[in-house]
């Protein structure tokens, strides 16, 4: 695996760790009672973003390391893939 594939796998990996991590404990408006007026009641009002960037990056970096470990070692390759996926 080279240095841009690295990168992009761990790109790839950050932001579905991303998608999965921001929605947890997110305060609506709507939760606060507190509704601007042009608003709906699902806007976000507390969402602790930097808080859930680093868990991410921290998650996303340990699964990056198993991943990358099993494909540099060789214990899965793509013709496992297929043979799983096709039976050939």
């Amino acid at each position: 695996m080279g240095i841009t594939s690295a990168l992009v796998l761990f790109a790839v990996i950050w932001f579905m760790t991303w998608l999965v991590v921001l929605p947890i404990r997110v305060v609506t408006q709507g939760d606060r009672g507190e509704i601007v007026p042009g608003t709906q009641a699902g806007a976000p009002e507390i969402h602790h973003l930097r808080r859930k960037a680093w868990i991410t990056t921290g998650v996303s970096l340990v699964l990056w390391v198993i991943i990358a470990g099993i494909i540099l070692s060789g214990l899965i390759t793509v013709a496992d893939i297929s043979r799983w996926l096709y039976g050939t």
